[in-house]
């Protein structure tokens, strides 16, 4: 059996906030968006390097509270870079674990977590 690679899907419930959070402040890029038809929910995939997410408004495509853990490097730069913002929601730190990793970790609009992680050296 070979395994490949994982996409969450995360649930949202505003278009606009969606977009402000993920693209404006987190620096994610639209990739591509679906509806079935005019005024019915939006699916739309956003990615930044190699991570990829979907976010459904869609009921049933996920539970709002989720959380993801994406593998990272440089999380510190990554934190200043989202502190110069002046996101008015969300004022993320750095925190190092008793395990020698580095998380950052911000809730969206919607109660999901994404949690940014980079293992420490060793």
């Amino acid at each position: 059996m070979h395994l490949g690679k994982v996409t969450p899907i995360l649930r949202i419930f505003d278009e606009t906030k969606a977009l402000e959070f993920y693209v404006d402040f987190l620096g994610f890029k639209v990739d591509w968006q679906h509806r079935f038809e005019a005024n019915f929910p939006l699916y739309l995939q956003v990615s930044l390097g190699e991570c990829v997410l979907h976010l459904s408004e869609h009921h049933g495509d996920a539970s709002p509270g989720a959380a993801v853990r994406i593998q990272a490097q440089g999380v510190h730069g990554y934190q200043q870079q989202l502190a110069g913002k002046g996101y008015r929601y969300a004022k993320p730190e750095v925190e190092e674990t008793p395990w020698g990793s580095r998380e950052m970790s911000i809730r969206d609009p919607f109660g999901n977590r994404v949690v940014f992680v980079e293992d420490g050296e060793g």
